[in-house]
């Protein structure tokens, strides 16, 4: 290293002209490759392509013809009849005639369109009203064929709705306040263009309707769009607050530019780079200048205020430069490498936006070290020796300030040495509070959360949830598991069947009881080589194919009425045509929905209840499932009848073998769904269904739950992973365990504080929460090392502690806490920004940066002055 070191100071110094070429050819090819920008705002692409529950969930969506969906609100409570009144109603009806003409040319499939899809939207329009028609038979007509002109067509419309429990609390809200209209669409990346332009049909309606736009597909787009268009002015104005609080520090402009030129040049390189490697930039990569500019910042920092203190015109500027990088070389080195290792880590992880993240900004931290080594020499010795003037100690009006902070800092490091015992005292009394805070972090997430209290987005999500069963849903897939091999008793009870199913048929020549009678000898034999009663059955109709293919008439005949007794018997098989299994399905829903965990489900079970309420009498008490499975057979039949035929295969399956349960939730927390999984659990393991059955979960509101689970356990692991991988290299660069435990104790306490307030204060564990964990771990370390390495360089010089603290409490004290104030402070304009990650990103970069720099300044000396002999006795060795 020491070679390396000498090399690269000795060029920066001697070459600084070529050095300087060097880094700007670098950065403009390396800029030169943004015009080739993908964005990628799908947050569904977090998880692998291949992980089960993604492949689960699209293969759901086709299964059950699925789409995400956008959801319209409007809302009406000054009207006495809510917005069922004509003025109200007839601008839901040009709203919803104008969502029907949402469609562009889709780009991924030449001469197709895409955009809402018509056929599936839910809206009072396009809606059907079913009643009565004759015993038997059902009128189904549209619940607002055209806007109504009266106030009591109004409420007729409102309360045919009501009447229909498929259509209250989904579409009409209980008190008729609300309505929605349901949006699905081709793609749900279109959400936010359809987003758009509803708002500005929206402005042109009038009224005094409340409209509101929410969904998880509305609220994921507009996350992925905004953290996009805000990081445009984030980063700019970041940069100038931090420029602000450097100019306070140095007073020198021409100076102070070169960190911002550091992290400019890092940033620009590793965006580019990542964007030249052909991925494309996700909405975590988009925080890649928010997480890199502190880190590049810092060593030039560091560098910058050892020079601002130790330049003096005798030494000049090439000696003085030598001496400040040769001293800080070493620690600035470590520094990077180990926030490097801290960000690889996320390498390791199941989540391919993380790893390209860690990758990126693991890169753009060696890139800002690079450039830091050899950037600031080469730029001190372009400085014209004017522009240096009253540089170092007590030159400056500016060094009058400097000598206030330098002044506290004495007071400080004194105070940590002769109260050594009880600021250690204090600090085991915080990490004990801090573990029990830590004990109360809830991992969660909820997209409504991230836009701030106010945002329309948030706003709707609040109001319709308010109203309405709840805009974020979750899918429960149900289906028979595989058959068991057929009993005995399940061939004497097909036997008995088929005997008085022959009973009915009309025969003279004697076939029929031959037949019959062989397929009784045979029925046992085609159980033993069959592994469900569908095989069975299945056997059965292909030895009468084979019996009697070509056969006479009357053999044909009785052939023909066999067959159709076991095509019936294997109806009667499929799961969710038999009235138990339904039965089964509404109890579990209203088990979900009577405990609060879900606002509102759906199921083939409710239509078929539906329609066998109207084909009684209407009377709400008939709302019920049917006692046979012929009844049931009649409700499908009839409401295939309906104008909306194809919304009965969003709930199950057209072979009847698999079934959908739509959860409704009124929160978009993932703990939420949660709680549902492990009701639906705890249900099935009470009350097992009729028959075998195996259930999984899909829908948007799951997929971010699993994601959820996997974030935490895997960023974790990695977390982990690095913190091991640092400490060993500590322990190379101190050759010492011992001063390598001291190094990791800054980083350590830092974790606890900001996860310990974390749980304390009710912040949900998410995805920003668990990234910072990655650049604590670069800066905490970073100021440890600078203030151990320099501790033990000093006391090699004094022999005392109590000699060395005042040294130590100087220039390297001095150049932590402008790198503590600079970047804490400079990132607290983040709180300006709409999106809550940036808030959540300001203020735990001001607590790490505070809570690392403090434990490094106050609890490291008293440390050391409690345990002097044990460490620089290690440090002389």
């Amino acid at each position: 290293m020491l070679k390396l070191k000498d090399t690269i100071i000795d060029v920066s110094i001697r070459r600084y002209k070529l050095v300087a070429v060097a880094i700007v050819l670098f950065t403009i090819v390396t800029g030169a490759f943004f015009p080739m920008i993908t964005i990628d705002t799908d947050p569904e692409n977090m998880l692998e392509k291949d992980e089960p529950v993604r492949v689960f969930h699209n293969q759901s969506k086709k299964r059950f013809n699925l789409s995400e969906t956008i959801v319209l609100g409007v809302v009406n409570e000054r009207d006495p009849d809510g917005v069922f009144n004509p003025e109200t109603l007839r601008r839901v009806y040009e709203l919803t005639e104008f969502a029907r003409t949402l469609r562009w040319e889709d780009t991924k499939n030449p001469g197709h369109t895409s955009g809402v899809i018509e056929t599936d939207m839910i809206a009072p329009s396009l809606v059907d009203h079913m009643t009565q028609d004759g015993p038997g038979t059902l009128r189904f007509e549209w619940l607002m064929a055209a806007p109504p002109e009266t106030r009591e067509e109004a409420r007729a419309i409102r309360d045919k709705a009501l009447s229909n429990p498929l259509l209250k609390d989904q579409m009409v809200s209980w008190d008729g306040k609300a309505l929605c209209l349901y949006l699905p669409l081709t793609d749900k990346l279109l959400s936010y263009r359809v987003y758009e332009e509803l708002n500005k049909k929206i402005g042109q309606l009038g009224g005094d309707d409340q409209y509101h736009i929410a969904g998880l597909p509305v609220a994921e787009s507009a996350v992925g769009v905004e953290m996009f268009n805000q990081m445009t002015v984030a980063a700019p104005l970041t940069m100038l607050v931090i420029f602000g609080l450097l100019l306070l520090f140095f007073r020198r402009l021409t100076l102070i530019i070169l960190p911002m030129i550091v992290a400019t040049v890092a940033v620009v390189s590793a965006l580019g780079l990542m964007i030249a490697c052909g991925y494309p930039v996700h909405i975590l990569s988009s925080m890649l200048p928010i997480f890199l500019m502190p880190i590049a910042i810092c060593d030039s920092v560091h560098i910058l205020s050892d020079f601002f203190e130790c330049y003096t015109q005798e030494k000049g500027r090439a000696q003085t430069i030598r001496e400040v990088m040769g001293a800080l070389f070493a620690p600035i080195t470590s520094t990077s490498l180990t926030t490097a290792a801290g960000f690889l880590s996320f390498v390791t992880t199941d989540i391919p936006p993380a790893r390209v993240f860690g990758v990126f900004v693991a890169l753009g931290v060696m890139i800002a070290w690079a450039t830091t080594v050899l950037l600031v020499p080469a730029y001190v010795m372009m400085l014209p020796e004017r522009v240096l003037e009253g540089f170092g100690r007590d030159t400056t009006a500016a060094a009058e300030r400097h000598t206030r902070l330098g002044v506290f800092l004495q007071w400080l490091g004194g105070f940590a040495c002769r109260r050594a015992k009880p600021v250690l005292g204090v600090l085991a009394l915080l990490i004990v509070v801090a573990t029990w805070g830590i004990s109360r972090i809830t991992i969660n997430d909820n997209y409504a959360k991230r836009f701030s209290t106010g945002h329309p987005i948030r706003t709707a999500d609040q109001a319709l949830n308010r109203h309405f069963g709840g805009t974020y849903t979750a899918y429960l897939v149900l289906e028979e598991t595989r058959g068991a091999k057929p009993t005995s008793r399940d061939v004497a009870e097909l036997d008995q069947a088929l005997v008085e199913a022959a009973g009915g048929i009309e025969d003279s020549s004697g076939t029929k009881q031959t037949l019959v009678a062989e397929l009784r000898r045979r029925l046992p034999l085609f159980a033993r080589r069959s592994d469900s009663r569908q095989e069975l059955l299945d056997e059965a109709v292909k030895f009468l194919d084979e019996r009697f293919q070509g056969s006479a008439k009357d053999k044909a005949y009785v052939s023909r009425e066999l067959k159709s007794f076991f095509e019936g018997e294997k109806e009667r098989l499929k799961p969710f045509k038999r009235p138990e299994v339904l039965r089964y399905m509404a109890g579990l829903q209203a088990h979900l929905v009577h405990a609060g965990i879900v606002g509102k489900t759906t199921s083939a079970a409710d239509v078929v209840s539906k329609v066998n309420q109207e084909l009684i009498d209407g009377r709400a008490e008939h709302f019920r499932v049917p006692d046979s499975f012929r009844g049931v057979s009649e409700c499908y039949l009839q409401y295939q009848q309906s104008h909306r035929p194809d919304d009965l295969w969003h709930l199950v399956t057209p072979d009847y073998g698999s079934a959908a349960i739509r959860m409704q939730f009124k929160q978009g927390d993932s703990t939420q769904t949660d709680k549902a999984v492990r009701a639906v659990d705890t249900y099935l393991k009470a009350n097992p269904p009729p028959l075998g059955l195996s259930h999984r979960w899909a829908g948007l509101h799951y997929v971010n739950l699993v994601f959820q689970e996997i974030m935490f356990r895997q960023m974790l692991g990695s977390f982990v992973g690095s913190f091991i991988i640092v400490f060993v290299m500590m322990a190379v660069l101190f050759r010492s365990l011992l001063w390598a435990t001291a190094c990791m104790l800054p980083l350590s306490i830092t974790i606890a504080a900001i996860y310990g307030i974390t749980g304390i204060v009710g912040k949900d564990y998410d995805m920003p929460v668990a990234v910072m964990s990655a650049i604590t771990l670069g800066i905490a370390v970073d100021f440890a090392i600078h203030f151990l390495e320099r501790s033990r360089r000093l006391y090699r010089e004094t022999g005392s502690w109590k000699a060395t603290v005042p040294l130590v409490f100087g220039e390297p004290a001095l150049a932590i806490s402008r790198n503590v104030l600079v970047v804490a402070l400079g990132f607290l304009p983040l709180m300006v920004a709409h999106l809550v990650p940036y808030k959540i990103t300001a203020v735990l970069l001001f607590g790490i940066l505070s809570t690392s720099g403090l434990v490094t300044l106050l609890f490291l000396p008293a440390l050391l002055t409690v345990a002097e002999k044990r460490f620089f006795g290690t440090a002389a060795g």
